[in-house]
C-alpha cells in the first residue's frame, strides 16, 4: 500500500491527521537532520497501521516535506 504524507518537522506539538484516502498530514518534534524526521514519520505510520517499523519505507521525498511511503500490511 502506498500513502502520501505531508510532514512539518520541528513542530512544538506533534499532530497527526487523516486528510483523505491514503493521505495524511503530520507535525513532528524531530528536526530534519540525520534522518531523524523520516524515522519518526515511519514509526508513527507503523503504529497507525499496526505493523512493524521494518515494513514501512520512504519511497520518495527523503529530503522534502511531501513523502510517499510504502507500507507492507
Amino acid at each position: 500500500m502506498y500513502v502520501k504524507v505531508q510532514v512539518t518537522p520541528k513542530a512544538k506539538k506533534e499532530k497527526f491527521e487523516i486528510v483523505g484516502e491514503n493521505r495524511f498530514t503530520m507535525a513532528i518534534k524531530e528536526e530534519a537532520k540525520q534522518n531523524m524526521a523520516n524515522d519518526r514519520v515511519m514509526k508513527v505510520m507503523a503504529h497507525f497501521f499496526g505493523v512493524s517499523e521494518k515494513k514501512v519505507k520512504v519511497i520518495s521525498g527523503h529530503r522534502g516535506r511531501s513523502k510517499m511511503l510504502s507500507i507492507n500490511i
